[in-house]
């Protein structure tokens, strides 16, 4: 008898739920992503590994690199629209006077600037005002053949490291890594294509064109100067860095988009890092040394007297180099990687601030600095999230390339606009054939105005998977994910990821079966800019 009833019990046991739209990533493309499949009447879920909702956008990247604004239409819109409403009101007004405050425009629909806290706060009200549930701390299980269930080409659920599954009909990959992707088989890259592979100008290995963010004077790279001997200071190689157009597997650097202020009552001093080496620092003492003042370049002021710090020149915040392990590592190295970013940028401005070596007008400069007391409560005022400028890349049937960004090459199906510049940070720092400190990579370069993004970017092959759409991780090149890679384009994919996936549920068809004429009716009416003169 005792068997028969333990049969019953397993027999009825609950299954999980099976949604319309699992999202993996609560980044700002998985938010909007999901606001939209919750107006097109579909059940949805966001799940994934972050604590914060929006990923870079609440995470630092405050001064938004949105291009032309013309552009940016729909959901993305109404986000930096919702930021606007929380600046109209006098009490957001903390730490200074809304008229002190140059980029706060009378006239304007929505604000582009913005402190990462009330980011965060316009996240939270889109998934309370849509009942959007949210699944945090719960990290994808990438071993082979555990993490994504699927049915010939179509993924039928996904389990996290904890155990949980998350069943659903369509998926989304919303996180900067693309690991949802990579896990349900589909064919991706990391690093930098050839000129040659899609007929680029400006992919791969660039020295002559690195003209950007480099050193202005010429800096030894000897521990002793003038000593190849003594051995290479911390932070550049001697190897050979390439030629220029060819193919390489490295990443353009990664930073913390760091938000400082200089109002003493808002401001926390630089904390001294755990493993702090002034040594590490040497090649940058020795640019000030020559007479470069870089440091004071990427202060960009947002409301109540705060900044969105970015690289700028030849040794800043990008921490060139350490993170080509990335976008396959393992959750622990990857971790390992995080942390190693944390100490060289919270060491630069401990070193800059304190350093006597420091010419004393540069350190008095720095040290008037701090962080912001009323940022990131939970994590000693750091950014919880760095800025994965690039990771892994889908590589589908059709793959956007310079010369779709430039306008060359048609795009037939668009779903979204970009419009920034084709923008790569350096990915390597080394010793030039005259035996100077050199970077490599760096690229800023304008498309030459509004460029559409094709449908077939988001979509894998179809023999890989029939139900997964990538709107962060899209099918590009390098250099032209240089301009794609901004936050509102991610916002504006998400959402027309999210309206494919609700029509593919509606015609029980393959994403990549969805009719575009539908497809794009439907983005239209709901305010998507998938054009301009």
């Amino acid at each position: 008898m005792l068997s028969v009833f333990l049969c019953a019990v397993t027999s009825t046991a609950p299954q999980a739920p099976t949604y319309d739209l699992v999202i993996y990533g609560p980044t700002s493309a998985g938010i909007a992503a999901a606001v939209q499949a919750k107006r097109m009447g579909k059940t949805v879920i966001v799940v994934g590994p972050d604590k914060h909702l929006g990923g870079l956008t609440s995470g630092g990247l405050g001064w938004t690199d949105s291009g032309n604004k013309a552009v940016v239409g729909g959901i993305a819109r109404e986000y930096y629209q919702r930021i606007r409403a929380y600046y109209d009101k006098p009490e957001t007004w903390r730490w200074q006077k809304s008229s002190d405050y140059g980029r706060y425009r009378e006239g304007e629909d929505a604000q582009w600037t913005f402190e990462p806290h009330i980011a965060e706060k316009v996240f939270e009200d889109l998934v309370r005002d849509y009942e959007i549930p949210v699944v945090r701390d719960e990290w994808l299980d990438r071993a082979p053949g555990k993490g994504v269930e699927k049915s010939g080409a179509s993924i039928e659920s996904i389990t996290m490291l904890s155990g949980k599954t998350y069943r659903g009909r369509m998926f989304i990959d919303a996180t900067y890594e693309g690991d949802l992707m990579a896990a349900a088989g589909v064919t991706y890259t990391v690093g930098r294509e050839a000129n040659s592979q899609y007929g680029e100008t400006i992919n791969g290995i660039q020295k002559k064109k690195a003209i950007s963010h480099q050193f202005e004077f010429e800096i030894d790279p000897y521990v002793i100067p003038g000593d190849p001997s003594s051995g290479l200071l911390p932070r550049i190689h001697s190897d050979d860095p390439g030629k220029d157009g060819e193919a390489d597997k490295r990443l353009q650097a990664y930073c913390y988009r760091v938000c400082l202020t200089r109002k003493p009552e808002n401001r926390v001093a630089f904390p001294k890092p755990d493993g702090y080496d002034p040594l590490q620092y040497e090649l940058l003492l020795r640019s000030l040394q020559a007479g470069s003042n870089h440091i004071a370049g990427k202060y960009d002021m947002l409301p109540n007297l705060k900044t969105d710090t970015n690289n700028h020149g030849s040794f800043s915040t990008d921490n060139i180099g350490m993170n080509y392990d990335y976008p396959e590592a393992t959750y622990d190295r990857r971790a390992e990687i995080l942390k190693e970013h944390e100490v060289y940028q919270k060491g630069y401005f401990w070193f800059l601030a304190n350093d006597p070596r420091v010419p004393k007008e540069r350190r008095d400069w720095m040290a008037e600095w701090g962080l912001a007391k009323d940022e990131f409560l939970d994590n000693g005022h750091w950014p919880h999230q760095i800025y994965v400028r690039e990771a892994r890349r889908m590589v589908s049937d059709f793959v956007v390339t310079e010369n779709h960004v430039r306008r060359k090459i048609p795009t037939p199906r668009s779903v979204g606009m970009g419009s920034y510049n084709m923008d790569s940070h350096h990915t390597q720092r080394y010793v030039d054939e005259n035996g100077h400190a050199r970077n490599e990579g760096d690229l800023q370069i304008s498309p030459g105005g509004p460029y559409p993004i094709d449908f077939g970017a988001l979509i894998p092959k179809k023999a890989e998977c029939t139900n997964l759409l990538v709107p962060v991780c899209v099918s590009c090149s390098h250099i032209a994910f240089g301009s794609i890679r901004m936050e509102p384009v991610f916002m504006i994919l998400g959402q027309s990821a999210a309206t494919a996936a609700s029509i593919a549920i509606d015609t029980d068809s393959a994403v990549q079966d969805v009719n575009f004429a539908q497809l794009r009716q439907q983005l239209v009416e709901d305010k998507q800019v998938l054009g301009m003169p």
